[in-house]
């Protein structure tokens, strides 16, 4: 019967975060988290450890699916992801000054906005105008959208693809597709930067619940990134604002419930 439970609570949670990174390039970990916490009694900062390690091979191959498609900025990416890890420490030390419930609520709520946001305000930037932003104001874009996205991503815990969402979407112009692609690229390596540091200092999770949270969310984000690369602009921003606003409520009633 436990063994049931913990098939049932991680092919759920599994599903959420593989969706959410295939559609929208967020964190497996804002999902997984608050499931394991509630239904598994697992302690946070293990649960935390267990999303970030299901994040590294979905976003891998999320970000796989999105380069075959050539909707991933590459070179971008890799400024902002030096960016990001940085200032996150930054964010981080920042954070401690402030009550983990405020961080929490924060990350709750900037999820719900942004799904309203794809679903009334849709992402409609095309490619070419994407690509006709000048070599230099692009670096400059990538390495100030990489300080804004470390610092928020420090300061409020999980939710650092969704926050790279926004701001690729909306500070530095990105088309949709591109942006979940980039912030996947990304949150491989800041996934398995952050899963190796919660296991290295907390200890290795029950490997069951794991090996099977790693294997859904593989599941579930290869299919949502193949399905997303093939949608229309208007039709993914709908599927993406619903998506995160649906895991926003859910995340609220899960802490509701804990």
């Amino acid at each position: 019967m436990e063994l049931l439970i913990k098939i049932i609570v991680c092919f759920i949670a599994g599903a959420g975060a593989g969706i959410g990174t295939g559609f929208a390039g967020m964190s497996a970990a804002a999902v997984i988290g608050p499931m394991l916490i509630t239904f598994l009694d697992m302690p946070a900062y293990t649960a935390v450890g267990v999303g970030l390690a299901s994040d590294v091979l979905a976003s891998a191959l999320s970000a796989w699916t999105y380069k075959k498609n050539g909707n991933i900025d590459i070179r971008h990416g890799l400024i902002m992801m030096v960016c990001v890890l940085v200032c996150t420490t930054i964010g981080s030390y920042i954070a401690t000054f402030f009550p983990d419930d405020a961080l929490g609520d924060f990350s709750i709520f900037m999820m719900a906005l942004l799904g309203l946001k794809f679903i009334f305000f849709p992402v409609l930037t095309t490619r070419e105008s994407m690509e006709a932003i000048p070599a230099r104001r692009r670096l400059i874009q990538s390495v100030v959208g990489g300080v804004v996205i470390g610092l928020i991503c420090g300061f409020a815990g999980a939710g650092g693809g969704m926050m790279m969402l926004l701001v690729l979407t909306t500070l530095l112009g990105y088309e949709l597709k591109t942006a979940v692609g980039t912030s996947v690229f990304i949150m491989t390596f800041s996934a398995l930067t952050g899963a190796v540091s919660h296991f290295t200092m907390g200890g290795l999770p029950d490997l069951t619940v794991l090996v099977l949270c790693v294997l859904f969310t593989l599941l579930w984000a290869k299919i949502s990134a193949v399905i997303a690369n093939r949608s229309e602009p208007k039709l993914l921003n709908r599927i993406t604002g619903v998506i995160l606003l649906t895991i926003g409520l859910v995340i609220i009633a899960v802490h509701l419930l804990a």
